[in-house]
């Protein structure tokens, strides 16, 4: 298997304090990260947290975060490439992390890493979500300098669902005969990508 995990000058570094760290306050850092790695947009740990962090591991907060940052890496890597356990052992050894600490990615990777990647292919990645279409289709028969006036239109209602938040909501869009149509050829476009997906 290629290496998912390239030694960079970065990469190095992060595992010169991993490598420094204690093994029990190790293996409760990687429990954390991989419990919250699926959470968008969301710190692992609080400013606060992390200042206790910083005493806790004797670290200065960019040291810190050089390892926070590297330790989700390392996790995201495993779930995108979806890599066995022990071959995530053998590719963090080869970058020279100690093995005990290639061993904690290892074993948090085989217990917590099938629930993560089912919550990540779960996960919405869109930021908005499509729950509810409505129309109405509207006739304007005049205008103040035309007395016989025939222009139809329509409106769209595109109800979006926010996956943070409960309320729904409501776009509208409104389309002449000849915009309608383009969007309705779009859509068989798409329509036939998605077909041929499948």
């Amino acid at each position: 298997m290629a290496a998912i995990i390239k030694e960079t000058q970065s990469i190095r570094e992060a595992v010169t304090f991993i490598n420094a760290i204690d093994l029990n306050k190790f293996s409760r850092l990687i429990s954390r990260i991989i419990q919250r790695l699926h959470l968008k947009g969301e710190r692992t740990f609080s400013e606060e947290e992390e200042e206790k962090l910083q005493t806790a591991l004797l670290l200065d907060k960019k040291a810190l975060n050089l390892v926070l940052e590297t330790a989700s890496f390392i996790l995201e890597q495993a779930v995108y490439h979806n890599v066995k356990p022990h071959s995530l052992q053998q590719q963090l050894e080869a970058v020279h992390l100690n093995p005990d600490k290639a061993e904690v990615f290892s074993q948090t990777w085989a217990t917590a890493g099938p629930e993560l990647v089912e919550r990540l292919r779960q996960r919405i990645f869109a930021p908005k979500r499509l729950e509810h279409v409505g129309w109405q289709l509207n006739l304007q028969m005049a205008q103040s300098s035309q007395a016989k006036l025939k222009t139809p239109s329509a409106v769209l209602q595109l109800g979006l669902h926010t996956e943070d938040s409960e309320a729904q909501e409501n776009i509208f869009v409104e389309f002449n005969h000849q915009e309608l149509l383009e969007f309705y050829n779009k859509l068989e476009i798409v329509q036939g990508q998605l077909d041929s997906l499948t």
